[in-house]
Order: C-alpha cells, then sequence, then structure tokens
C-alpha cells in the first residue's frame, strides 16, 4: 500500500512524500535506513482526507497547548487504569470517548477507536491525532505494545505528561503577574501624555518662565501623542506583526534562542528548564528500551529551542561514530553540570535511564525556586 510520510533528515530538513510497503513498520524500517527519522506516517488516502480537512478549517484549534496536555494526561492515566485491570482496549477507548466533554479531543478518540476495532495497533491509531500524541508518546505507546507493557508504559506517560502540564502552568502563571504591571504601565503613560500632560501645559504657559528640559520635552510629547495617536496605535501593532514574522522564520528564531540564552538570570532559568526536559525526555525513552539515536532524535524535535536541536544534532553524530553521547553535554552554556556528570556516569554504570530521571526530578525543585527568583526580579 501506499504511505504518505513526513520526515527529517539527519541535518535536519524536513521530507514529504509517498513509499510504498506493505505495513507502517515496513515502511519505518525502510525510511529509518535511509537516514530519515519519521514524524508522520498514514496511507495516503487518509494524508488527503486530513488535507481537505484542513483546507476547509479543519485543522484549526483555539484549544491552548497547555488545555491539550491535561487531556493527555488524563487519557494516558484513565486508559492505563483500565488496561491494567483487564479491560479490552477498544472498550477502554470507548469508555474514555463518552466521558470526555471536549468535543474535539472526543472526537479524536472515536477516530482512534475506530482504527483500533479495525485492527490497527494503538501506535498506528495515534497516528491519526498528531495534535494530541506526538511522536515521543506514540513511540513509547509502540515500546509497550512490542514488549506487552503497555500498562507501565501508559502510567509513565501520565506522569511525563502531567509534569509537562505543571511546568507550563508555573511559567505561565509567573508570568501574569509582569506581564498585568506592563499593560498598566503603559496605559498610565498613555493616559500621562493624552490627559494630564495637556493640563499642565497651560499652567505652564501662563507662567511665563524659562522651564526645564525634561519638561519641554514631555510636553512636546504630550503634544506628538494627541496629535499622531493613529500613527503610535499603527506602529505599535505593525511592529508586534513584524517581530511575530521575523521569529518565525529559523533565523529569527536563532537569534531570540542566542538572545534568551545570553541574558543574565533569564538564561540560568532557561538553560536549567531545557536541560530538565531533556533528562526526563531522554530517560524515559531509555527507560522504554528505544534506542539510543531514536531517543535522541526524539528529543532533538521536542526541544523547542534552535540551539539545543543543534546540540542534540551532534549528539546523533557522536553515537554514530561510536563515541559516548555525554561529550554532546558538555557545554556549561547549554546544559547544567549536574546532567553532563549523570550521563558520563550512567554510560559507565549502565544506568543512564535512572540517573537521567533522578536529575530531572531534582532539577524541576530548583527550577521552581529559580522561577520565584526570576519572576520578583522581573517585577
Amino acid at each position: 500500500m501506499k504511505l504518505a510520510y513526513n520526515a527529517v533528515s539527519a541535518t535536519g530538513t524536513p521530507v514529504s512524500d509517498i513509499v510504498d510497503a506493505t505495513s507502517i513498520d515496513e515502511a519505518m524500517d525502510m525510511l529509518r535506513g535511509k537516514g530519515l527519522f519519521v514524524t508522520q506516517i498514514e496511507p495516503e488516502s487518509d494524508s488527503r482526507a486530513r488535507a481537505k480537512a484542513k483546507a476547509k478549517g479543519g485543522g484549526i484549534s483555539l484549544k491552548s497547548k497547555t488545555k491539550r496536555l491535561k487531556d493527555v494526561a488524563m487519557f494516558s492515566r484513565q486508559l492505563n487504569v483500565l488496561v491494567a485491570t483487564g479491560t479490552p482496549l477498544a472498550d477502554g477507548l470507548a469508555a474514555l470517548e463518552r466521558q470526555v466533554k471536549d468535543e474535539d479531543f472526543k472526537s479524536h478518540l472515536g477516530l482512534i477507536r475506530e482504527q483500533v476495532e479495525h485492527g490497527l495497533t494503538l501506535y498506528e491509531a495515534l497516528g491519526k491525532a498528531p495534535k494530541y500524541f506526538d511522536e515521543v508518546y506514540r513511540n513509547i505507546i509502540k515500546a509497550g505494545e512490542a514488549s506487552g507493557s503497555l500498562p507501565m508504559m501508559l502510567d509513565r506517560l501520565a506522569v511525563l505528561t502531567r509534569k509537562q502540564v505543571q511546568v507550563r502552568q508555573q511559567i505561565s502563571g509567573a508570568m501574569i503577574y509582569p506581564c498585568l504591571l506592563i499593560l498598566i504601565s503603559i496605559a498610565v503613560l498613555a493616559i500621562m501624555l493624552t490627559v494630564v500632560m495637556p493640563r499642565f501645559t497651560g499652567m505652564y504657559e501662563s507662567l511665563d518662565v524659562p522651564l526645564h528640559a525634561t519638561t519641554m520635552m514631555m510636553m512636546a510629547a504630550s503634544d506628538k501623542m494627541r496629535a499622531y495617536w493613529w500613527a503610535a496605535l499603527l506602529g505599535g501593532i505593525g511592529g508586534i506583526v513584524a517581530l511575530r514574522y521575523i521569529l518565525a522564520t529559523p533565523s529569527g528564531k536563532r537569534f531570540l534562542d542566542g538572545v534568551v540564552l545570553s541574558l543574565p538570570v533569564l538564561s540560568d532559568v532557561t538553560r536549567s528548564y531545557a536541560t530538565a526536559r531533556i533528562a526526563r525526555l531522554m530517560g524515559v525513552l531509555i527507560e522504554c528500551n528505544i534506542p539510543l539515536l531514536d531517543t535522541i532524535q526524539l528529543t532533538r524535535n521536542a526541544t523547542g529551542n534552535s540551539r539545543y536541536e543543534q546540540m542534540m544534532v551532534e549528539a546523533e553524530e557522536i553515537v554514530i561514530t561510536g563515541e559516548p553521547v555525554s561529550g554532546a553535554f558538555a557545554d556549561e552554556k547549554l546544559i547544567e553540570p549536574a546532567f553532563y556528570e549523570a550521563v558520563r556516569n550512567g554510560e559507565q554504570s549502565g544506568r543512564l535511564s535512572m540517573l537521567m530521571i533522578t536529575v530531572a526530578d531534582f532539577m524541576d525543585e530548583e527550577n521552581d525556586t529559580r522561577l520565584k527568583a526570576l519572576t520578583s526580579l522581573f517585577e
């Protein structure tokens, strides 16, 4: 059968094409042999149907990433309980589908259930809902199905996803108050220039005395603001749109990632959170007996930072040449030294996954304190 796939080459170049194979597993092996890492694969007919739905607006969702992660965490936890108690997989999916209230997630669960009922594995069925179940999630499920330990893998996924939700909520919660302060400051400044200063202008003119340079500057700014408020508004909106466009480009994203990692205090928090995420993902994937090269590729796609993606590419090259992977994590500008030591010791002792997860737990506790300090400094 013909299968449409999206993949990433060893150099990080996106590849989309069609491959002819008897099964999805055979196609994955063929593409992996060509040096491609598959991010999505499905029958060509399903791919066309998905493209049509997206063209009609079906691929647009206003649901936040955090809300989707919450849905996935709850799904993993409840399906783990059902499967562990002997409930057939299709029946468990049907039960979860009935109790889910969110219509979008419910429709995806219905599609997954139908695919399982038609004979597909859970790993293959989850590929129909990539918006909710990413490649990391699906590969852990695949490992669980292959080893007969699906309930245990679902439990690990529930823990992993809940940790992602917790981190996102911590960061968003910490930014609410500083963002509110910025908005209030902008509003107060606008009121000062457009309402308050004009009242003082008349009083200053009636005094007929020389004014201080800063006072004259404020009066001039007030006059310009009242006369060209529309230009300031359009300029602000245009600047935001232009900034979003620039940051959406690869070069703009690399520049922003570099700036974030060079700022005092903020760079420490960013490095610590990124290290904890890499440690937890790699630890869980290795613990699930996923090959090290695949683990690195999956982690690379989940980092969300171009500098760390490049670091993981270098880690792939190191593993391919047969050298210890710890050498890729020696850069203290990107990785906490504790993680480097854990990886190096884990390679020597054969307890790599356990040490990585332990480091991730420790760093998550430290990150709470770091984030509170950064929030206070920002305020």
